[in-house]
This record gives C-alpha cells, structure tokens and sequence, in this order.
C-alpha cells in the first residue's frame, strides 16, 4: 500500500511540476527568439535607412560601409539591392542571385517583410534570413537581406533552459521527499494496524499500536486496541480452558482407573465384560484428552506460523519415512497387516522432524486401524512434487465415499462403518491437517486404486537456505 500510495502522489507531483516546468520552457525559447528577431529588425531598419537615403542622394558608400563593417563584426552577411534589383553591397559570401536570396529580395521589393516565427531551440542550428524592404511607406528603393546565425541564442536558450530543468529537478527531489513523509505518516499506522490484524487472526496476542498518522487513524488503532486486548483475553481464556481440561481431568482419570484396577481382583467372572467396557471408555476418554491437547497445540502452532517466517525449520522427509516404516512395521504385522516403504527420494522440506513425525503417525494409525484387518496392504512413499514433498499412506481397505472424504477432516467425526470395532477419537486428521496448514502445506484424501483410501501430506520444500523455495 505504500508503495501504491507513494507512486500516486508523485505521479501527482511530477504532472505539477511538469505543468509549470514545459510552459516556462517554451516561453524561456519563444522570448530569446524574439529577442533574436528584434535585435536583427533593428539592424534591418538601420540598413534600410541608408538605403533610403543612397536612393535620396545617389551616394551609396555610407550603406557599404557600414555593411561591410557590421559583416566584420558579426559575421552575418548582407544583401542590400536597389529597386532595379542591382546589387549595392553583398558581403559574407552572400548573393543576390542565390536562390534562397531571390525570391526574399522579390517579396522585400513589394513591400513585404520576411522574418522568421519559428522560435528556436537548444538543439537549433544554422542560421535564419531575414528581409526588409528599404524607403518610407508605399514608396520602395531598394531591399535589405540578411542571414543571421542562431548559435549564440540557442546556447542562451540552453543555458536558460538548464537553469529551469535544475530548479524543476530541485521542486522534484523535495516533492519526492513530501511524498515519502506524507507516505509514512499515513501508511506506517496502517502497516502497524495490519501486522496485529494477522497477529489477531492468527490467535496470537497482538502488538499495542501506537499513535501516530492522521487523527482517523488514531482514533482507529485505539478503538482496535480495545478490540484486540477483549478478543485476545476470550482466546487466551478459551485455550487455557482445554489446555486446563485436559490437564487438570488427568488426575482424576489416573485415580479412577487405579481404583476399576483394584476392584478387578473382586469382581466375578461374570462381571468381565462390564469390567472390559469400563476400562474400554477409560482409554477412550484418555485419548480423548491426548488428543484435544494436541489440537489445541496444533492450533496454537498453526497460529504462530501465520505472521512468523519459520525458516528456521527443515528435515529430511526420506529419513522420517524410513524411520516411521522401522516403528510402525511391527504394529502393523501385529494386526495382520503388510506395511511396505517405496524406495524414497531424498528432500527437505520446511518443517520440524517431530511435526512430521506426528502427521506420519496419525497417518499410519488410521491406515493400520481402517485398512481391513489381516491381509490388508498399506504403502508409505515420500516423492516430490512441485514445490512441495509429498508423503503418501495408502491402503486396499474399504475407503471413504465422497460424502466421508469430505467430513474426514472435521472434529470428532468417525466413519460409521467402523466405528463399533476400532478405537480413536475422531481428531486425528483434524490435527494433521493444522499442522501442515501452519507450514504452507495441506492434507489430501482421495480414493485409491482399485480400492482403499489415499492420503497426502503435501509439506513445502526447503531451500538451501531455509525456507520455502
């Protein structure tokens, strides 16, 4: 926004500068040009007089004198004719037979002047002629032609023309700079505003912002100040109460069964089966709490990760695949069922061993426990794709429909098809699914071929430096 706003007002500022700087420019050029053209009418009206008076008197020595003289001193050459178009003086190298003389002398002779209007430029060069008719009112005597050369005003003009580009360059810098301090006085509360906006949404205590900026903005930020410290305590008090729950119910949960142990040894046989269902629910409440612990810490994780960087993280995806196979092989095969590894490809991704050991492990989990019983296949390949790593769990078990694919991920929710055999608590892949979204990754779970389920864990890939390429 800075950037954008910046561009606007120095757009504006250049499109100010630029309407005051062109027409002084132009006008700097118009002005020096008719000065050219003054000075040389007066040399005209002077030549024009003498030649009037030569006509007068017969006597022309005074008009060729003084042209010759005038030719010495600046270097402009004359043609000064008499009415029969004979020349009186030519000087300069200049001729009255010229063909870019003729005509001038032709319309001098009727009365008419010729004086250039174009106004000249730095980049002018060359020369210009000029043509005066030579006598008093109607009654002409003769023609006066000059070629005046532009050199010494179109360095004037440049010279002037430097001066306005510099003082424009000036009015730009300091626009520049007043733009940069209007800039930051107004987008810095913004920028401010913005970074404890994410750290609100991220469920992180947000940074006070300051005062400052214009007196909206002020009145802004303490109004979201008030806002982020009432949102920010009914998070904290929200966490803290699962954290808590769950924490403080394991006391209770440990003396209760320590005490359905104790009775074990009393209890008749026939009562076996309430006691197995008793101490069934006990585990299931147990992990249970484990498990809403460890979203809530997923959460809070994912939270951070929003408005940090985390480019410290990174592990290798092939060795935690090859680590995961050799701890959950023997589980497997005590199930009755085959866990194979393909031969994995070795990337690194950006995120810490134990966030993937984690998603493994949920993965594995629900794979060994909904696969199919004995029999039942499942395979972990870790590949690439993209600029993600991806780790795949798939099964030849039963599957999900696409109306289960699209809950599975929801909190608490359960397959029903297997629900009366298998233990879990439905927060699972709730819990994965965090942890890849705080490192820029996501969870995928689609059907696999012929049968079964396939589960993705896209995690983004490391760079040699860190990060995410």
């Amino acid at each position: 926004m800075r950037t954008r706003v910046q561009t606007v007002l120095l757009v504006f500022g250049i499109l100010v500068v630029a309407a005051f700087a062109v027409p002084l420019l132009l006008f700097t050029a118009s002005d020096r040009t008719q000065q050219l053209v003054l000075a040389r009418g007066s040399a005209l009206d002077r030549f024009s007089s003498l030649m009037d008076q030569a006509a007068a008197t017969g006597d022309t020595s005074a008009v060729v004198a003084e042209a010759r003289r005038y030719t010495e001193l600046y270097g402009e050459p004359l043609v000064v004719t008499d009415v029969r178009r004979v020349p009186v003086v030519q000087t300069g190298g200049m001729r009255a037979a010229d063909p870019a003389v003729a005509p001038l002398i032709d319309a001098a002779l009727r009365n008419q002047t010729a004086h250039p209007k174009a106004p000249l430029r730095p980049w002018s060069r060359g020369h210009r002629t000029f043509a005066e008719p030579a006598g008093t009112g109607t009654r002409v005597t003769g023609a006066v032609v000059m070629r005046a050369s532009v050199e010494t005003a179109a360095r004037d003009i440049t010279r002037r023309w430097a001066a306005v580009l510099a003082g424009t360059a000036l009015v730009a810098l300091a626009c520049t700079a007043l733009a940069r301090a209007a800039t930051r006085w107004v987008v810095s509360p913004l920028r401010r505003l913005d970074r404890a906006v994410g750290q609100l949404a991220a469920g992180l205590p947000p940074e006070q912002t300051s005062g400052g900026g214009p007196p909206e903005l002020r009145q802004l930020a303490t109004g979201f100040n008030r806002m982020a410290g009432t949102v920010t305590a009914a998070l904290e008090q929200q966490r803290r109460l699962v954290a808590d729950t769950s924490h403080q119910m394991r006391n209770p949960m440990a003396a209760l069964r320590l005490r359905v142990d104790a009775l074990r040894a009393h209890l008749p046989a026939s009562a076996d089966r309430t006691y197995n269902g008793v101490t069934g629910e006990l585990d299931r409440l147990e992990n249970l709490l484990d498990d809403m612990l460890a979203l809530a810490t997923a959460e809070h994780r994912a939270g951070e990760l929003t408005v940090t960087d985390g480019t410290d993280a990174r592990c290798d995806a092939a060795e935690v695949a090859l680590g995961q196979h050799r701890r959950w092989e023997p589980v497997a095969r005590r199930a009755g069922t085959g866990l194979t590894t393909d031969a994995p490809v070795p990337v690194a991704v950006a995120c810490t061993d134990r966030e993937l050991i984690q998603i493994t492990d949920i993965l594995l989990d629900n794979a060994i426990k909904y696969a199919g019983g004995p029999g039942a296949r499942i395979t972990l390949a870790c590949g690439v794709e993209g600029p993600f790593a991806v780790l795949t769990v798939t099964d030849d078990g039963p599957g999900l429909d696409a109306d289960e694919l699209a809950q599975a991920t929801t909190r608490f929710w359960r397959s029903t098809r297997r629900t009366g055999t298998t233990t879990g608590t439905g927060l699972g892949l709730a819990i994965a699914e965090q942890l890849l979204t705080g490192r820029g990754g996501r969870l995928e779970l689609g059907p696999a071929r012929p049968r079964g389920l396939r589960a993705r864990a896209l995690v983004p890939r490391a760079t040699a430096e860190g990060g995410t390429p």
